[in-house]
């Protein structure tokens, strides 16, 4: 038996426990890889003499842009992946490959799109996005070299949901692992020995990119992979490409999102504060990072769990792994709301040592961070209904915590209190609310979608 087929049958029939452990760990160890790509450039770039500070703000406000680009890449391979899953525990592998198929097709488009888009329109862009005079020089070397390298961004984040689906977890650690090795040892080498700067930075990161594309590509072309990418499937179908677009507009909106609410905050912060308050958001959701992409890790293991089993109409298996995921997610959004909460001054050391930002930072990340402790139960509730191919929830959810509740929250609150502070305090507010909301819903529509017999 292959191993690609030995995954599959894990996913059927293996304990539940273990399982759960062998594909969550590669899966967060991925994430946390991945998410070295920016936190190091921001490391760095933090600590350059004398321009650290501005540097570090002029790299933040690139955030939306950068965020907009990883929106497109879900919206084609998280959207297709649990599609993919769920026809794999059905039977129909062609059908599976089909998905994967036009998904590369549709990143390919979209990365050839957003590279000329946002090329024209970068520079009003980024002032629109919190920049300023002193910043928007840094935050224009950082994003020009960075769109070059789009599609592979694309490809490597894109099509690496496809080997997770398949339950091949170790291989997608593998092709985050390559390229953030890369990308940490380029940094110092781009950035302080050839004196490159925040240039430096891009450009060590999109030969990274490079480099797992290539190793993403190469794998689901080989046959090594129990889902292959074949020309034949890669003509774009209406049909394909509208269940694809239906799933995966709720994970794109969900990243995307991001991008608007860095931008509201940005925003807001450059006109009650200043350069300084923006640049506490920089930091803050640098933190924010080291927090969600380990728990985004975790659900992206177990999906393929829940996905194959709900096609496999193995309703208890997907219960059973639900609850599992649920203690799981609470247990690491807890922990970190602790940790946030006793050490905001040394997490914010990590990225500058400026005395001003370090104070300014440790006073309101405990409030910004204050709900993130019931993020887990809203990620496990969410990954759920994605894994079942919910769509319209899913889209609903998306919307929910960042457009419906802390978009709004964050420019009335200051309005109301007259301080820079109701920014802070809007995160923490949409976070409960929406966890709420989201739990709510899904003991509701248990029964109808996972019934006991």
């Amino acid at each position: 038996m292959s191993q690609s087929h030995r995954s599959e049958e894990a996913l059927a029939s293996a304990s539940i426990g273990p399982l759960m452990v062998k594909l969550a760990l590669p899966a967060v160890a991925a994430q946390l890889i991945n998410m070295l790509y920016n936190i190091v450039d921001r490391i760095y770039i933090g600590h350059i003499p004398e321009v650290g500070r501005t540097a570090l703000t002029g790299l933040g406000v690139t955030f939306p842009i950068l965020m907009l680009i990883s929106a497109f890449t879900a919206f084609a391979g998280m959207g297709g992946a649990p599609l993919a899953s769920i026809r794999l525990g059905s039977g129909d592998r062609a059908g599976a490959e089909k998905i994967l198929g036009n998904s590369t097709t549709l990143l390919l488009l979209l990365a050839a799109v957003l590279t000329a888009v946002f090329s024209i329109v970068k520079e009003p862009a980024l002032m629109a996005f919190g920049a300023s005079e002193a910043t928007i020089g840094y935050a224009l070397d950082y994003i020009s070299i960075y769109l070059a390298g789009t599609v592979f961004v694309q490809l490597a984040l894109g099509l690496n949901a496809y080997i997770t689906a398949q339950g091949q977890a170790l291989v997608a650690m593998c092709s985050v692992l390559i390229g953030a090795i890369l990308n940490i040892l380029l940094d110092p080498l781009f950035i302080f020995v050839f004196q490159m700067g925040v240039k430096g930075a891009a450009l060590a990161t999109i030969l990274s990119q490079g480099v797992s594309a290539c190793w993403v590509v190469g794998f689901l072309c080989s046959g090594w992979s129990g889902l292959r990418i074949r020309p034949a499937n890669m003509k774009l179908e209406r049909a394909v490409v509208g269940k694809i677009a239906a799933l995966g507009i709720a994970p794109f909106i969900m990243q995307s999102t991001e991008s608007l609410v860095t931008v509201v905050l940005n925003s807001g912060l450059q006109f009650y504060g200043g350069d300084l308050y923006v640049g506490t958001v920089t930091v803050m959701q640098s933190v924010m990072q080291m927090v969600v992409m380990p728990v985004q890790g975790i659900t992206q293991g177990v999906q393929p769990i829940m996905s194959y089993n709900f096609g496999a109409k193995n309703y208890a298996r997907v219960r059973q792994t639900f609850r599992l995921l649920l203690r799981t997610t609470l247990t690491v959004t807890v922990s970190a709301c602790l940790v946030v909460t006793l050490f905001p001054q040394q997490l914010a050391l990590i990225f500058n040592d400026d005395q001003e930002l370090v104070e300014l930072v440790g006073r309101v990340m405990p409030i910004f961070f204050g709900g993130i402790w019931a993020f887990g139960a809203q990620i496990a509730c969410q990954t759920a209904f994605m894994a079942m191919g919910q769509a319209k929830t899913s889209l609903f959810l998306a919307l929910l915590r960042k457009v419906i509740l802390l978009v709004p929250l964050a420019i009335l609150l200051p309005l109301a209190t007259h301080s820079v502070l109701g920014i802070y305090v809007a995160e923490p507010v949409a976070d409960i609310l929406a966890s709420a909301t989201t739990l709510t819903l899904f003991l509701r529509k248990r029964k109808t979608l996972l019934p006991e017999n």
